[in-house]
């Protein structure tokens, strides 16, 4: 990349700093703005929506001023769980979680104040209501800015210019992931790098724009809201000379890490002096964390076959009827710490003789083999019951027998898992969980055959972040992914 040299000095940059007018407010400021707007306007029209509900209801209205205080708390708690800041991405569920805690822990302020001052003679019931309706109106504002949002982004909208600096390994990744990803809002315009890392056989997604000395050029002319330092040749000082020339720009500047991969959301920041110690506290699949999953994985397995007998049973006549015996699909898959289990499906195919050996598949390179091809062999009742993932209910069964759990890393076959342990990158680390019937990376997309590479990413990323708040946004975005287009989670 640059040489030192190469960069204006401090001094120099300051100067241009004074001359060169910003291109734009700091960004982020107007999603904040709008985000801080939207909630104060729907904490008002809680409160009206519940004055109105208690007229009709005959029953008493809440205070007014207790439930200016209350708004006033629901903001000021949100702020500081940092709601209002600027984020790269943003989550709906984390969004909504966010919520109810701030409505939640204002209801709950407010209720003891008022017990403390003058208590009514129906202050939980006044409180109570006062936090149902704010809970579902910002709530519901929320989900609204959330879709107007996506959709903007999605049409190229409101977008912000990103660039990437660093053209190695690390910095491609980052640049095929936003281009994969639009619904973030950071569109990609090129790389800033001297001397980028490209191999013979390698092609950049995006264009090289300049080295380290062109960035007011690239920021300028791109109009840049939103830099991505990834891993480069650069010295440290040049680094740091870039990232303080872009605070002076107004740009937002975020960093891949080194030892990224081992880094969770579970950090803990230390100084000794100016120098900060990060460290990283994973979730210990051998730890006693696991063992309450799995042990609620049981019961939840249990309760949940119960439930879905009366589709089961029709669904086993119907196989019987259409295909015969045997009921079930058995099929050889690897999980938990490489031991080998027979995973249970309801058969929606007819045999096929001879069988296919499904290791001389040509696959192309970093993708998943997916679910057993066939759907010319498929019955009507089979199409069904796989478009809808209603063949995957026996699995149930085998997380009552211990050998998978509800949510983790999806099983592979055993002639795929030797070939892939070899060429895929940390691929043999799925293992250290229970197998799952569906997971983090199926309910991003990631099923079928997609990036084998992506998939073992996000399933790694689950196993060290593991918590039960994670377990729950799976199975909400496993039930959405299901109700909205039902497709096979292979």
């Amino acid at each position: 990349m640059a040489d030192r040299a190469a960069v204006p000095a401090p001094g120099v940059l300051r100067r241009r700093a004074q001359s060169v007018t910003r291109f734009r407010a700091r960004p982020g400021k107007a999603w904040a703005l709008a985000r801080f707007a939207l909630d104060g306007t729907m904490l008002v029209t809680a409160g009206v929506a519940t004055a109105f509900g208690s007229s009709a209801a005959g029953v008493p209205a809440p205070s007014v001023p207790w439930t200016i205080v209350f708004g006033a708390l629901v903001l000021g708690i949100l702020s500081m769980r940092g709601m209002y800041g600027s984020r790269i991405h943003y989550e709906l569920l984390e969004d909504l979680r966010g919520v109810v805690i701030a409505t939640s822990l204002a209801g709950m302020a407010v209720l003891s104040a008022r017990a403390v001052i003058a208590p009514p003679t129906d202050l939980s019931a006044q409180v109570l209501r006062t936090w149902a309706f704010a809970t579902a109106y910002v709530a519901a504002g929320r989900v609204a800015l959330h879709w107007s949002r996506t959709q903007a982004y999605k049409h190229g909208e409101s977008v912000r210019p990103t660039l990437i600096i660093g053209a190695g390994k690390v910095g491609r990744l980052t640049g095929d992931r936003l281009l994969q990803h639009p619904e973030l809002g950071l569109k990609p315009v090129g790389f800033l790098d001297k001397d980028p890392l490209v191999g013979e056989d390698d092609s950049l997604a995006l264009p090289v724009l300049g080295a380290s000395w062109d960035l007011d050029r690239v920021v300028s002319q791109h109009r840049v809201e939103q830099v991505i330092i990834t891993f480069s040749r650069a010295p440290h000082e040049v680094l740091l000379r870039l990232v303080r020339r872009c605070e002076e720009l107004g740009v937002n500047v975020a960093f891949v890490p080194r030892l990224f991969e081992k880094v969770t959301s579970k950090l803990t920041v230390e100084h000794i002096g100016g120098l900060p110690l990060i460290s990283a506290r994973p979730s210990n699949p051998k730890g006693i964390q696991f063992l309450a999953k799995y042990a609620v994985d049981r019961l939840v397995a249990g309760v949940v076959l119960l439930l879905s007998l009366p589709i089961m049973v029709p669904a086993a006549l119907a196989i019987l009827v259409t295909l015969g015996r045997p009921l079930f699909f058995r099929q050889v898959r690897v999980g938990r710490d490489g031991r080998t289990f027979e995973m249970l499906k309801l058969r929606t195919m007819r045999p096929v003789e001879p069988e296919v050996d499904e290791r001389e598949l040509d696959l192309p390179p970093d993708t998943a083999p997916g679910g057993v091809e066939g759907g010319d062999r498929r019955t009507r009742v089979g199409t069904f019951l796989r478009r809808s993932s209603l063949d995957e209910l026996p699995q149930l069964i085998n997380v009552l027998k211990g050998e998978m759990s509800l949510i983790g890393p999806r099983p592979e076959r055993p002639e795929f898992v030797g070939l892939f342990e070899q060429s895929v990158y940390r691929y043999s680390d799925r293992h250290r969980v229970k197998s799952g019937i569906t997971g983090w990376a199926q309910v991003h997309g990631l099923r079928g055959k997609t990036s084998l590479s992506d998939r073992v990413e996000w399933d790694n990323y689950y196993i060290e972040n593991w918590s039960l708040w994670l377990d729950l946004k799976v199975l909400l975005l496993t039930f959405l992914a299901v109700t909205r287009s039902p497709q096979h989670v292979e």
